[in-house]
Formats: C-alpha cells, structure tokens, sequence
C-alpha cells in the first residue's frame, strides 16, 4: 500500500509518496493545479503502480482549491482522504524542528494517512454541496448588508443625529425612499412638503401623510448635525442605502433558491422550534451526512461547540470557553438557532432560565442551550424521526 500526501495551494500542490512503513518512495515533487499538472502527478502515481486501489491519497481542506484535484483523482478511481487542517497540525507540533514547508507539510499528511489518526472525510452530494455553497453565500451577503448599514448609520450620526427618532427602522422601506430623495437635514427643508408628503404616502400605503412630514422638517430645521460637506455626506449615504438595497435583493434569491433545493431532502429538522428552513438548510448542508458522528460530542466538536479542557495533574480549569476550532457557518447557525429555541421551546427555554438562575450570564446560558440543541439535533437526524418534546414536571 501506497500513500501519498498532498499540501494544497493556490497554483502549485506538494506531494510525497512513501510506503505503509513511512519509507520514502517518491521524494517531494511539484505539480500545477491544472490539466497539465494532473497528468504530471497521475505519470508518477503509475510509474510507481498501476493500480489505483494500491494508494491512499490525503490532502487537507484548503478553502476551495483542493475540490478541482480532488474530483479528478475520484473520477480515476483513487481512494482520497479530505483532512481537517486541524488533524494535521496536531501531527506538526510532535516534530522537534518547527519546519513550515511544503515538503514537510506533504511528509505529515502522509503520516496522519499512515498512523490512521484521522477522521474519515465525505464529500457532499451535488445537491448538498450545492445547498452548502447557497447557504454560506447567504452569510456572506448579509454580514455584508449589516457592514454597510453600519456605515449609514455612521453618517447619519455625523450628519443628521435625530434622524433615529424619526422611524422606528431606519432601513424600512418607507425610510430608505426618504433617505434615497434626502439624505442630510438641508435636503429635506430643500424639499417641497407636497412632494414630501407624497414619498411618505407612496412608500407607507399612507400610513405617513402630512402630520409626518411637518415633523420631519421641523426635526430637521432643528438638527444638531455636521453642516460642512453635506453634499458628500448625502452622496454617500444615497450610495449605501442602495447598496443595502440591492444586496437584500439578492438575498432574497438566494433563500428562495435555499428553500426549493432544502425541500428535496428528506430530513425532520425543521420540526425542531426555532429552526425554520433557511437556518436548517444551514445545518444540514454544514454537517452533511450525520452517521460520519458516533455520538453528539463529535458533532459538538466539528462545530465547534465543545468545551477547551485546561487540566494539569491535579488541576482542572472550571472557567473553560468554547473551542471555536470547528465550522464557524455551523456554529453561528447553531447559535442563532438556540436564540431563536429559548423563546420558542418550552423546554429550552426552561433550561435557559435554569442557567440564568444559577447565576450563569447570559451569553453563557445560551452556550449551554447551543449544546443541548446540538444533541436535539443529533438525535433528529440520526433517526430522521420529528422532534417530540419531553413532557415538562408538574409543579409540586
């Protein structure tokens, strides 16, 4: 048996291949990550054996970059193992020499293969990738949406400070058509009251009418805001809030598209409160097919979840933290899911409010209610069977 281990990169992968003895057989090599630099690796893999079930091929998950080797090696029948960065850097820091290398990156990726110390990875199907790419992507979007409306707010701040007391949303539709046609309070005294009232009406379905707009003018004849370089403040504000515009459109397709492609699974975890199809296709995609997890703790671990252990002889750290070394998509969806859950599930919320009386603080609290639901979670989808909640003690 062959292995060979690959440090992945942009342009150009490292490669190394030794025995099931650790002896080397094929020192470093270089190969591009195209057409060309496959056909170069395949020539090699062959000149040392024809037959592609004699190798055991590791790589790590390198953002995207490994996904293009790693389907064109599956297509020519070769046995390839997808690697958490993590597992290899545990093998790193053995060595005495503190080398960081590619050649010695490709060596330890090769052992972690050859010692079996590794959790065997599973690529998604076409559909789950697909889901998986659509929900991150969703992330990206809306952590974008939120920068920017930071920015708005910052220079409304600058420029126009009262206009919060103004609407209860200021990226509501009928405050972003207002900050679209005036953005500083100049611009809004600028304005004709008509045509004032008439934005107001159009994007309220006249719920704001003239009262709305006298007190809009007198809030911003009243302004305490910065007067120097207005025109550039209302520039960059109509800019953003157009971009804030545009990007919930976008996200908007991207959760419509979530939901048609979520549907086709089979899969109860929508049934558990708090996690509505765009946060379950989130976890689905994130944790993939749920038998690569023996047990709740493992999946606790991927995401992320799981309790650091500080202990030494006698000592053992009760202040521990989250270890934040698994999939961040997964473990700010499970986060978000447990916020949700402690209003929505009796049960969770009745173990929230138990931590909170034990004099826990709340972001705490709910760190213990991401866990438990984490095991809720395990649990559905092991046996693909609804969420039932346990039936809450009666008071004595």
């Amino acid at each position: 048996m062959y292995i060979v281990g690959i440090d992945i990169a942009k342009r150009n992968h490292e490669a190394v291949v030794m025995d099931d003895q650790g002896k080397v057989v094929r020192k470093a090599f270089s190969f591009a990550n195209n057409t060309e630099g496959f056909e170069k690796f395949l020539s090699i893999l062959t000149g040392i054996s024809q037959d592609a079930s004699g190798f055991i091929i590791g790589m790590e998950s390198t953002s995207h970059y490994w996904l293009a080797l790693f389907s064109a090696l599956k297509r020519q029948g070769y046995n390839v193992q997808v690697l958490n960065p993590i597992q290899s850097n545990a093998l790193r820091g053995l060595y005495i020499r503190q080398v960081k290398n590619d050649q010695r990156d490709s060596f330890i990726i090769a052992d972690v293969i050859r010692f079996g110390r590794y959790t065997q990875g599973q690529t998604p199907s076409d559909d789950l990738f697909a889901l998986r790419e659509l929900c991150r992507a969703r992330v990206f979007l809306v952590n974008m949406a939120a920068d920017t409306k930071k920015k708005v707010i910052a220079l409304l701040d600058q420029v126009f400070p009262e206009y919060e007391t103004i609407f209860s949303d200021i990226f509501g539709l009928t405050s972003t058509d207002l900050l679209l046609e005036c953005a500083t309070p100049e611009e809004i005294l600028a304005i004709e009251t008509d045509k004032l009232v008439a934005i107001l009406e159009n994007a309220s379905r006249k719920r704001y009418r003239l009262p709305k707009a006298l007190q809009i003018k007198e809030i911003a004849q009243n302004s305490f805001g910065v007067i120097l370089a207005s025109d550039t403040f209302s520039l960059l504000i109509k800019q953003h809030v157009e971009h804030v515009r545009f990007i919930e459109r976008q996200i908007a397709d991207i959760e419509a598209k979530i939901i048609e492609l979520f549907s086709h699974f089979d899969t109860c975890i929508t049934t558990i409160p708090g996690i509505g199809p765009i946060l379950g296709a989130t976890i689905f995609s994130e944790i993939g097919d749920i038998s690569r997890f023996s047990s709740s703790a493992k999946l606790a671990a991927f995401a992320g979840i799981d309790p650091t252990v500080k202990q030494s002889g006698e000592f053992t750290g009760t202040h521990n933290h989250m270890s934040k070394r698994g999939s961040p998509y997964l473990r700010r969806a499970l986060w978000q899911a447990a916020v949700l859950s402690v209003t929505c599930n009796p049960s969770l919320k009745a173990f929230h409010q138990k931590k909170v009386a034990e004099g826990k603080p709340r972001k705490n609290s709910l760190g213990h209610v991401t866990r438990k639901l984490t095991n809720i979670i395990f649990a559905v989808l092991r046996d693909n069977q609804p969420y039932v909640p346990r039936a809450m003690p009666l008071a004595e």
